[in-house]
């Protein structure tokens, strides 16, 4: 990753971390090098970080990571998370698993537990193309990006969760939603 590429993702974690207890068990999809696990700390309870990028499963002390896609590559009989993230991630998944992702997320999320979700603006698609062809970013993915309408959260998630809070931020390229399982 390059200096850009951190510093994105610095904000994206700085707005979600505020939405994570101290103890907390954390399932973060799309958990890619665990920089939300470090940037936790020991405010973390424990942590599962999914990720098809991953190399191969590992352990990290209470922090396990787990090679593969969500939901398939959750253990067996794992217990159920307080809070889920998907941070740059929701505009990965094909188009197709929109229908059962919020059923899934609700099916590992403990009753009352949040899910925290950062996702940019189609228009984000143009400018990080335009700053990798320049080498200021790897740009992780993007040819998976297929113009995500952010119109369409409430309604993948519901009815299984709740609204609490959603705003923009990094100019307003950049939504976070954050919700409350029912």
């Amino acid at each position: 990753m390059t200096p850009i590429d951190r510093a994105l993702q610095r904000c994206r974690l700085a707005k979600a971390v505020k939405y994570i207890a101290p103890g907390t068990r954390v399932l973060d999809i799309g958990s890619s090098d665990g920089a939300l696990f470090q940037r936790l700390g020991d405010r973390l309870g424990s942590g599962l970080g999914v990720d098809p990028t991953l190399p191969a499963d590992r352990e990290l002390g209470r922090i396990q990571f787990k090679a593969g896609y969500f939901p398939a590559a959750i253990p067996a009989g794992s217990e159920l998370f307080d809070v889920i993230t998907m941070l740059a991630v929701l505009e990965h998944f094909p188009d197709a698993a929109y229908a059962s992702l919020g059923t899934d997320c609700a099916r590992f999320l403990k009753p009352g537990g949040r899910l925290v979700i950062t996702v940019p603006s189609p228009l984000v698609d143009h400018i990080l193309a335009v700053l990798k062809s320049l080498r200021l970013i790897d740009g992780m993915s993007l040819e998976e990006h297929h113009g995500y309408d952010i119109r369409r959260t409430r309604a993948v998630f519901a009815p299984h969760f709740r609204l609490l809070c959603h705003q923009r931020f990094q100019l307003g390229l950049n939504h976070l939603f954050v919700f409350e399982k029912i």
